[in-house]
């Protein structure tokens, strides 16, 4: 055995040990020990071989390194696991990773391998021998040799002239919380995590690399991190990855379970020994006919499933019991009693998480397309619909896929989530209304993605994973949850009071000088114009929203294209003590001819526009220049004046203008001019960003397409009028009573 202060215990003799163990349990704590950070670590990059020859063709040969360390734009270590029985000197795969490291992509300076019992360093730019030697039992005998040698502090960066720079790797106590970099859309990496896809299905999930950019960008190392309506727990698990402490809270006990069944501390050797003897005894005692199905259903004391439980409404049968065939229910309940014999209880519950994944696809609403995959209605169409020809499932072939799932996702975070640093992330049921368990100004930053309105009745949807999971709903969760509609016809109302009570309670939590991300898509102005209102009330100070994509097209937008969004917005606020509030401007214009302008002007710039680029901005739009009420008084849904006064592509999903028709925005050039000026002024103050002219120019001229473009002496004569030009030559909006000086 051998255990030390990096890492767990590891039985470096038992045959059994692989190259993944060595990987995740030996080189990963190493890394992060070292201080390496997530962006270092690049795991399995595929680096291309030139070529080698078949016959007379050239077949290209794929490389696959185990980590490849990246400081800035350089590659500046290789390290790769071998199984115990191989040897890491004086053999071919010091060869092997030698290649790797003096791949064209790579050339860094260094390349280490690790068999779980030696580990070895050697100098990519050097005699063979290797520079460093020792025996992973006398780590801590070698470990400041290890770090002068592959640390972060030992390397460098290259400034603008290519000169070598040091880099100090210690957490920055200059750290600027106030004024933070603004972030753009960020490109989506929906697939590359296993901790988040394919674990199981849920309504909505924020994408893993978002959240992350967020974090890092909000947050330093060792900061609290809250997400006050946390679903799969997206937020706190990348808090948790990127060296924070999180709190999540959710009040459906499905999203509790699991985040905690995920995040629970496991062995993954003994979590698979469970796994056989509960497929051996299943495979034993699973009902082979129907006079076997039926002794398992009469024994429901000894083999308990759920039924009589009234569905909601809307749903395709009355009670839960009728979602599955009689052969179903009696293989679940076989596989649950099993399941529940388990004595440690985090084994327990990790076989229960992949049991309800189960349960997602062994049910009567679950069908696949015929271009493959597959979902449970719940999750399709926001109800509980049965399948005119359910696909039924092999309960083991499915059960025996949810294990490789679960445990591929369970060694991507298992040195995050041992018992030392388990205690990093608290994970609460509860409402986003009432947060009494944390203190007040105690929390560093706050990502959050709430309800949208009466799309998804959470609750009312995640009843047939509560009922298996034995997981208690009550009367109180159902007053508490932040929808409209449902099975307890929650109003518009209660919602926005739902919505506001949880606003209050994250101003209170959260510290000064840090940041509140709210994530949220809904076509209804009213309730964008409730959540700045709100904000701003509290003593939240708006900056800006940007339109992010999730990567998730539900079944209802594939249905109607034209009337339901994909997408999303991240609104920013900052927590300040003398909070800026938005202000009306005045533009000259009502509402009608605000919503043609800026329909009309976006269509223009881009040839075309989707349902979310032209929300989207009239949103933004509307926060930047409170205008946000009026439209809620206006338009409710913009889908009917959409579809009355453009056209409608349904191959591109764009509205144009309607053919033989001219652009019907006949406003003023000059107020037309002035509308995006004062966007483009707005934006920048918010952001702590000058103001330019020729900026302004690029940004405006392409909106303005839809008619007579004006010259730049047009757009400078209109700013004069409502701006002033600084000494370093940006530009300021002008201010008299807290009014802006408009024609």
């Amino acid at each position: 055995m051998i255990k030390n202060t990096i890492f767990k215990k590891l039985n470096i003799k038992d045959k059994n040990i692989k190259e993944d163990t060595v990987r995740e349990l030996i080189i990963l704590p190493i890394l992060k020990k070292l201080g390496y950070e997530n962006e270092n670590i690049i795991r399995s990059k595929t680096l291309k071989h030139p070529f080698i020859k078949i016959g007379s063709k050239k077949r290209p040969i794929k490389l696959i390194p185990d980590y490849v360390i990246k400081i800035g734009e350089s590659f500046i270590c290789v390290l790769d696991a071998k199984a115990p029985n191989e040897k890491i000197m004086n053999s071919d795969n010091v060869e092997q990773v030698y290649s790797y490291a003096t791949h064209p992509e790579i050339r860094s300076n260094y390349f280490c391998l690790c068999n779980g019992i030696e580990f070895v360093v050697y100098k990519t730019l050097g005699n063979s021998a290797p520079i460093l030697y020792f025996k992973i039992e006398e780590i801590k005998e070698n470990w400041d040799k290890l770090k002068k040698l592959i640390s972060p502090s030992h390397f460098i960066l290259r400034d603008k002239k290519k000169n070598i720079i040091f880099i100090d790797r210690e957490k920055n106590k200059e750290f600027d919380y106030l004024n933070r970099p603004i972030l753009k859309e960020i490109p989506i990496k929906k697939w590359m995590s296993k901790r988040h896809y394919g674990v199981h299905g849920y309504f909505t999930r924020q994408v893993w690399n978002v959240v992350a950019e967020y974090i890092k960008n909000f947050t330093q190392k060792g900061d609290i991190v809250l997400d006050s309506f946390g679903g799969t727990g997206v937020t706190c698990i990348e808090a948790m990855m990127n060296g924070r402490k999180a709190i999540n809270v959710d009040l459906n006990p499905l999203a509790i379970f699991l985040v905690d069944a995920l995040t629970c501390p496991v062995n993954i050797k003994e979590l698979g020994t469970a796994f056989e003897e509960v497929v051996n005894e299943y495979e034993k005692k699973e009902p082979k006919n129907k006079k076997e199905v039926k002794k398992i259903l009469k024994n429901n004391k000894k083999y308990p499933y759920p039924k009589d439980i009234i569905m909601p409404k809307g749903s395709d049968v009355e009670f839960i019991e009728e979602l599955f065939s009689k052969e179903q229910l009696a293989k679940l309940a076989l596989l649950k009693s099993i399941i529940k014999k388990q004595k440690n209880k985090y084994i327990k519950k990790v076989l229960m998480l992949m049991f309800s994944g189960l349960i997602t696809r062994s049910n009567l609403t679950y069908h696949t397309s015929n271009i493959g995959g597959g979902n449970a209605a719940p999750f399709m169409y926001y109800r509980y619909r049965i399948a005119p020809k359910p696909t039924i499932i092999d309960i083991m072939k499915s059960f025996k896929l949810r294990f490789e799932k679960i445990t591929n996702a369970k060694k991507e975070i298992e040195y995050y989530i041992n018992k030392n640093t388990i205690e990093n992330l608290k994970i609460v049921k509860g409402t986003a209304t009432d947060l009494n368990f944390i203190n007040d100004e105690s929390v560093d930053y706050i990502y959050t993605d709430p309800p949208y309105g009466k799309k998804i009745a959470y609750l009312d949807l995640s009843i047939m994973w509560n009922a298996w999971l034995d997981l208690e709903l009550t009367e109180d969760d159902y007053e508490k949850e932040a929808i409209e509609g449902g099975n307890h016809n929650k109003t518009k109302d209660s919602y926005k009071k739902l919505i506001t009570e949880s606003i209050k309670e994250m101003y209170r939590v959260l510290k000064f000088d840090r940041w509140l991300s709210f994530v949220f898509a809904h076509k209804d102005p009213e309730f964008w114009h409730l959540i700045t209102e709100t904000a701003e009330d509290y003593g939240f100070e708006y900056v800006n929203a940007i339109p992010q994509k999730n990567g998730q097209t539900s079944f209802k937008k594939r249905q109607n294209p034209f009337t339901t969004l994909s997408g999303q917005l991240i609104i920013k606020f900052k927590k300040t003590k003398n909070p800026k509030a938005i202000m009306k401007a005045n533009l000259g214009m009502n509402m009608t001819e605000i919503i043609i302008q800026t329909i009309e002007g976006i269509i223009a710039r881009d040839g075309g526009a989707t349902l979310e680029q032209i929300n989207d901005e009239l949103i933004i739009k509307g926060l930047e220049l409170g205008f946000l009420d009026l439209l809620a008084k206006e338009y409710e849904d913009l889908s009917p004046f959409l579809l009355n006064n453009f056209d409608y592509n349904k191959i591109t999903q764009q509205y144009k203008i309607k053919e033989n028709t001219k652009f019907r925005s006949h406003i003023d050039i000059h107020l037309r001019i002035q509308y995006y000026l004062l966007s483009h002024l707005r934006r920048k103050e918010r952001e702590g960003k000058e103001a330019k002219f020729d900026e302004m120019v690029l940004e405006i001229l392409p909106l303005l397409k839809n008619g007579q473009t004006p010259e730049e002496q047009t757009i400078l004569k209109v700013l004069e009028n409502i701006a002033y030009k600084t000494n370093n030559g940006s530009w300021q909006l002008k201010e008299a009573d807290g009014q802006l000086k408009l024609f």
